[in-house]
């Protein structure tokens, strides 16, 4: 069984590792992530209260910075390896993943670098975690998070909100309900003032998931000691707490071996009268199995939990990638073959809008019924006709000599002019349904999700359809114009055969030669004028949208991209491969979707192999 937590452990760590270098974590997540749904341990401490000793004294080296005031400016994620015996021991960062480091002070100054590549030599902090992996025989499997000291107030070069960004950085991640809380207090400090205690008691008040780690037990006054807090008598939690002596400064100063502190710390307890009795649940080593076993406890516990979240995580991720399409084959005749699946899903979207499946195709017929209408309504027509414009007319088309029976030139000038006023609602409505075509060509585009990916191929086929588009109104814009142009070339002759006599007061028909140029003749003229225009305006009002709909809509249903097709015939490998080229945002997003796919379920695999070797 202790093999097979070791192996749990291992992989712990091994998808903390992995979430890291994806991105998949963060204090500020909306949603729980894998990482958050892990156990860790997290160092909280004041100021000088010996966290970096401790730190060491588990891990067996001496790598951490030193110094007075804050030292640790950003978390610390320090993952502990146990390796077989007789192996080197080293360290990796994660910002430097191909780099092993065998000297220790050379951790201890990449710390200090990578600490001011993000902070700058001031005193500030950074929430942005340092990533350390550390590999020894004489460690025991653990994750640790070191933060910066607790402190009060602030000092030269750090800003005046210090003391509360330094809270809330720790905060945040104390506040996790699978952290576990390193609280480090020195011997010679009242446990009622301790900040790692207070901090603790807000998010556990129960003690459930805090260690306390009294340090500095051999610098306590003499006559004095600390077995009323190691013995839970004046502070209870649900663990043991356990005492620390750290290296002195005179060791630090001499380099003393820290395998050779451990057994002075060792000997500490054993030949102490006050602690002898404890000291077999006292000092670093057995902190760290003490941490290593709670863990153990806890990822057994949250094992369910973890697979849960492994299993929705693949879920919704597989969904992700076949939202995002597999990767684009190099075969020139495989990426022809894409870009024609892809122009049908977006003419198959484009049609849902003409036909209804799809909002946006109504308006089309908007136009034909209220802006077509409502234009000819509006044209002025009264006022073309009005008496004063047809006797001008009129006489203007006599020339030197009135006409003689009907004025039939003024007739014919009145119609045309007034039949010429129909042009303008015919290419309004064309430059109508063009605008709403190209406009549902851009939706169309959007709305296709095979398309996302590659903004070129956009492009493409909006400037292909625009382009055809572009032909078609002018086809329409052409048809429309010889429809009225057709009004304009013939009258049709029954209307005017059909119109009533002139007769006079008596009921007789009034002769010839009555004056042709009194005000009712003219009056008469123009009603006469006036209703064979609107019998063409009703024609017209019909003739139009047909038109209109044959030249431009049917047009775009039925061969929009076609000229399109034609040239994608024309192109080489090279060009198709342009066409594919996809949106760098989506090519880093499918990548990362499949690293972390292959994270989780590598994952799965390893927690049911270990769960059934259990």
């Amino acid at each position: 069984m202790a093999a097979t937590m070791d192996t749990l452990i291992a992989l712990v760590k091994r998808i903390q590792r992995a979430c890291t270098l994806l991105g998949d974590h963060g204090a500020n997540a909306a949603l729980p992530t894998l990482w958050e749904s892990l156990p860790s341990v997290v160092v909280v401490g004041g100021q000088s209260s010996g966290k970096s000793s401790v730190l060491e004294s588990i891990v067996g080296r001496d790598f951490l910075p030193r110094g007075s005031g804050i030292v640790t400016r950003r978390p610390l994620v320090l993952q502990l390896n146990k390796t077989e015996e007789g192996l080197q021991d080293y360290a990796e960062f994660l910002h430097l993943p191909k780099k092993r480091f065998t000297d220790f002070s050379m951790v201890r100054k990449e710390i200090e670098e990578e600490t001011d590549r993000l902070t700058g030599k001031s005193k500030q902090i950074s929430p942005v975690p340092i990533h350390l992996s550390i590999y020894s025989s004489n460690v025991v499997n653990l994750t640790l998070i070191d933060l910066p000291g607790l402190t009060k107030v602030a000092v030269e070069g750090q800003p005046e909100s210090i003391a509360q960004d330094i809270e809330n950085m720790i905060q945040s991640y104390v506040d996790k309900p699978n952290c576990l809380i390193l609280a480090i207090t020195p011997a010679n400090q009242d446990i009622a003032t301790s900040d790692a205690i207070k901090v603790s008691r807000q998010v556990d008040p129960a003690g459930e998931r805090t260690f306390g780690v009294l340090t500095k037990l051999d610098l306590m006054d003499k006559g004095t000691n600390a077995l009323d807090v190691l013995e839970g008598r004046s502070y209870r939690l649900r663990n043991p707490w356990v005492g620390i002596v750290n290296r002195s400064q005179e060791d630090i100063n001499k380099n003393v071996d820290m395998i050779a502190a451990r057994q002075r710390e060792r000997e500490f307890f054993i030949t102490s009268s006050d602690y002898s009795h404890l000291a077999s649940k006292m000092g670093s080593e057995y902190l760290a199995k003490l941490l290593s076993k709670h863990l153990e406890s806890v990822i057994r516990t949250q094992i369910p939990g973890i697979a849960s979240l492994i299993n929705r995580s693949i879920n919704e991720l597989e969904a992700e990638l076949a939202r995002l399409g597999r990767p684009v084959a190099v075969d020139a005749g495989a990426q022809l073959y894409t870009i024609l699946e892809l122009c049908r899903a977006f003419d198959r979207v484009f049609k849902e809008h003409l036909d209804g499946g799809r909002p946006g195709g109504d308006r089309i017929y908007v136009v034909f019924d209220y802006q077509l209408p409502a234009a000819l309504r509006k044209l002025p027509l009264d006022r073309h006709l009005s008496l004063q414009n047809v006797r001008k007319v009129i006489s203007e088309a006599d020339g030197y000599q009135p006409h003689l029976v009907a004025p039939e030139q003024g007739y014919r000038r009145l119609l045309e002019s007034s039949l010429n006023y129909f042009k303008g609602p015919a290419q309004a409505s064309v430059d109508a349904v063009h605008f709403l075509l190209k406009e549902l060509v851009r939706k169309s585009i959007a709305e296709t999700q095979e398309l996302k990916r590659f903004p070129t191929l956009q492009a493409e086929i909006a400037a292909a359809a625009y382009e055809a588009l572009e032909r078609f109104r002018e086809d329409s814009k052409k048809t429309t114009l010889r429809l009225v142009e057709m009004e304009s070339s013939y009258f049709t002759v029954d209307f005017f055969r059909k119109l009533p006599k002139e007769v006079d007061k008596e009921g007789n028909l009034a002769p010839s030669s009555a004056d042709p140029y009194v005000e009712g003749h003219f009056q008469r003229i123009g009603s006469n004028v006036l209703s064979y225009v609107g019998m063409v305006s009703e024609t017209l009002r019909n003739t139009i949208p047909k038109a209109v709909v044959h030249c431009q809509v049917r047009e775009a249903k039925q061969s929009l991209l076609n000229h399109f097709y034609i040239q994608l015939g024309k192109k080489e490998g090279r060009q198709l491969a342009q066409l594919l080229d996809e949106d760098s945002v989506l090519m880093e997003r499918r990548q990362q979707c499949a690293k972390r796919l292959e994270l989780y379920n590598s994952a799965r695999d390893e927690i049911d192999a270990v769960c059934w070797s259990g």
